[in-house]
């Protein structure tokens, strides 16, 4: 099975491979076969007695990529990882695992997103990558709208899970550091040591790799990519300003 998680170099298997037995531990079912498709998916085995109720856990609390076309249903609704850069001008594109009979990555067309956050607004996707931190990596939730298996093509939206998610970190009026490819002991460490630990309020998590520093109100999440990134070299950074967010959107988004 190919989980919802990927890794970005090959030290990260050791740690999701930790978090795996940490997570089926007391059941009678083991892990195996530990790797990576060519695009950092994590795929592994189960087996074991209990390997249907620990494939529930997994399916329930990580989640299962849609492999293949025949995976993807209308309105289906899946996790995925944004893919740059960003050429297109009119759709985002994400990976959502898809690897059979090719790898195909659905799009996010700029019309949905302009549906969904600015009420139909005509706003560049440029605009929308710059103040909501999109960027490679991210992870997104999003809900199938269109499949067509002629030409291969998905289309998708932002689930409402993800612009509810939106939504609430605008409200909050605190910037986030999104840092993306490391581990949460190493971006707690980065904050600790380039002398951020002062202005933030803590890390929450995205995903295992994946995770965002929601700094204090009044601190600029822009000033502490320096001095994390210098430490991360290897995640990649970007920025979510609420106050950008509805200076250009307006304060409807919020509703």
């Amino acid at each position: 099975m190919i989980l919802q998680t990927k890794i970005y170099d090959h030290h990260q298997l050791r740690q999701v491979e930790s978090n795996l037995k940490a997570m089926l531990e007391g059941l009678n079912a083991s892990i195996s076969g530990l790797t990576t498709t060519q695009r950092g998916w994590v795929e592994v085995s189960v087996s074991g007695e209990d390997e249907k109720v620990a494939l529930k856990y997994l399916s329930d609390n990580v989640g299962f990529c849609p492999s293949t076309l025949d995976d993807v249903a209308r309105f289906s609704s899946f996790k995925g990882f944004l893919v740059g850069p960003f050429k297109a001008k009119d759709e985002l594109k994400v990976d959502l695992g898809i690897a059979s009979p090719m790898d195909v990555d659905v799009a996010v067309p700029l019309q949905r997103l302009q549906a969904q956050l600015c009420d139909g607004r005509k706003i560049a996707l440029g605009k929308f990558v710059e103040i909501f931190g999109f960027c490679e990596r991210l992870p997104l939730h999003v809900r199938v709208v269109n499949v067509d298996l002629d030409v291969r093509r998905v289309e998708v939206e932002l689930s409402e899970r993800q612009r509810r998610q939106y939504v609430g970190w605008a409200r909050s009026l605190h910037d986030r550091l999104l840092v993306l490819g490391a581990s949460i002991g190493e971006v707690e460490a980065a904050v600790k040591v380039a002398g951020f630990g002062r202005d933030v309020v803590g890390v929450d998590s995205l995903g295992v790799f994946e995770h965002v520093v929601v700094c204090k109100l009044g601190t600029d999440a822009v000033g502490l990519v320096p001095g994390v990134g210098r430490l991360l070299r290897h995640a990649v950074l970007s920025v979510f300003s609420p106050r950008r967010v509805v200076g250009l959107l307006g304060s409807g988004f919020l509703e």
